[in-house]
């Protein structure tokens, strides 16, 4: 009987670690629109059709986003001066591609690496709603390079 109060106790707690990593209630993700579709940062790594990992080791990364100091030298900048992301242009891009951004890389999703070295992409990012690691997905998630590579591969 002691091992069921146990049991029974301990029962809400791993309901709450099981739920932890995720939003019950999702708020606005960062999303860049393209084209005719939209590609946004999923709210959990198994929405994502997509995924990317980062590393700290260059030699490890199989793309390399350059941060670089001013708009007009970057491949994809991202300017703001606002709390919450505006969302419109993405819903109204038709299709929405979720982007997960993923701990441990397999062997078919773009490795990226960020610094301030010269690299494939470059990104500027001043925002309150953006990271440079989401600007970083985002770019290599929206771009049709990885995509073919991604299905080369399989």
């Amino acid at each position: 009987m002691l091992r069921y109060r146990i049991l029974v106790s301990a029962f809400p707690l791993l309901v709450i670690g099981a739920l932890a990593g995720t939003n019950l209630i999702p708020s606005a993700q960062p999303c860049i629109a393209r084209r005719d579709a939209a590609f946004r940062i999923a709210y959990a790594p198994w929405q994502g059709q997509q995924h990317v990992a980062f590393t700290t080791d260059p030699k490890r990364a199989t793309v390399r986003v350059q941060v670089v100091d001013s708009p007009e030298l970057a491949d994809f900048s991202v300017i703001d001066d606002i709390e919450t992301l505006d969302t419109t242009s993405c819903e109204s891009s038709g299709q929405v591609h979720y982007i997960a951004i993923d701990a441990y890389p397999s062997a078919l999703e773009p490795v990226i690496y960020v610094s301030t070295e010269p690299g494939d992409y470059r990104v500027f990012v001043r925002s309150k709603a953006f990271s440079v690691r989401e600007a970083a997905a985002l770019l290599v998630g929206a771009s049709p390079r990885f995509k073919q590579a991604a299905a080369a591969s399989l």
